[in-house]
């Protein structure tokens, strides 16, 4: 036998000795019969009914496509009003300034200066 097989062999009688060690305590020993009954029952089910259980795969696949389709569609939608939010900014910017120039001719301080930050107090 090589090395490697007898590493393998070593890890396969850890762990059945490590198994076998801490079902001496009666609450382990109680869990995992608890755990056998549980996977068991659930095995037996899924034998004797395969059927429903491909329709509940079929049913979860069909769930997760139109989620999936909702979720693209959603993310189309957000892209497509942040393109028209980036074409409308410069023009609610240009708004602004105009607005700004046809109500005052002075220098004074304006709320929209503001708004407009740096570059309506350089025109």
């Amino acid at each position: 036998m090589t090395k490697k097989n007898q590493f393998w062999k070593g890890m396969l009688l850890g762990a059945i000795a490590g198994g076998v060690i801490s079902l001496i305590d009666k609450q382990t020993r109680q869990a995992m019969k608890e755990n056998i009954q549980n996977t068991s029952n659930k095995v037996v089910y899924i034998v004797r009914n395969p059927g429903e259980i491909a329709d509940k795969v079929k049913e979860t696949a069909a769930n997760l496509k139109t989620t999936a389709q909702q979720v693209s569609e959603d993310i189309s939608y957000i892209t497509m009003k942040v393109d028209e939010l980036r074409e409308l900014t410069p023009q609610v910017t240009d708004i602004l300034k105009e607005t700004k120039d046809s109500f005052s001719k002075n220098e004074k301080e304006h709320p929209l200066d503001e708004v407009l930050g740096a570059e309506a107090k350089v025109q």
